[in-house]
């Protein structure tokens, strides 16, 4: 009997020990996996506000060609979808344009002007989804008013249909808001200001102009 709890004791001292030693020994380390930002999706709706400055020529048939320039501010609203890396769009503003140039020769001595009011596109995008970044190419139409003055005269004002073409680059900054930079080049071809301004039946006067502006869009 006294040697059975000798044995019992001993064993006890044993588990305690055991147990003791399994306390004081650091638990395992489960290194957590890394959290994946999702890839962003460029598809939804969106509209936003631009700005920038223009600048390019005006040819009166007349007078011959001078430079136009000034800064243009307006709206902007548009839609993106997105496959693979493919981004595919439609995008439309309107913009209060304040581009313009002045010319003075021997038929018009006190300086006659061209103005642009106002312009607006519509058009495609195509661009390149590098998850945050998209670089792309635009196209469209575009239109807007050209404004023939002569001193003395009644001058006139036409709203002309023509083409643009550029490209620039957009990126998510944060949340649903992005923001872009592009280059577009505008022509808004002839409108013709004749007896208006002062000069012969047919006098057509023209209006290109290339744009860099900068816009902030809110994505749905």
């Amino acid at each position: 009997m006294k040697r059975l709890l000798i044995a019992s004791i001993g064993l006890i001292a044993l588990v305690s020990a055991a147990a003791a030693a399994d306390l004081t020994r650091p638990a395992p380390y489960y290194p957590k996996a890394p959290v994946l930002a999702p890839v962003y999706n460029w598809t939804g709706f969106y509209i936003g506000v631009n700005g920038g400055g223009g600048w390019g020529s005006s040819n009166w048939d007349s007078l011959g060609r001078f430079d136009v320039s000034g800064g243009l501010v307006g709206g902007t609203i548009g839609y993106n979808y997105q496959v693979g890396k493919a981004v595919f769009g439609v995008e439309g503003d309107i913009d209060w344009s304040d581009i313009n140039g002045t010319t003075a020769t021997a038929l018009c001595p006190l300086t006659c002007k061209t103005a642009n009011d106002w312009l607006s596109t519509i058009r495609g995008r195509i661009g390149y989804a590098a998850d945050r970044f998209m670089p792309y190419v635009t196209g469209g139409v575009a239109f807007g008013s050209i404004k023939a003055t002569a001193p003395g005269f009644a001058g006139a004002t036409n709203t002309n249909a023509g083409w643009t073409l550029g490209g620039g680059i957009e990126a998510a900054i944060v949340g649903n808001w992005t923001g872009k930079v592009e280059y577009l080049y505008a022509d808004l071809g002839n409108s013709n200001c004749g007896f208006s301004c002062g000069t012969t039946v047919s006098n057509n006067v023209s209006f290109r102009t290339s744009i860099l502006r900068a816009g902030l869009n809110y994505k749905f």
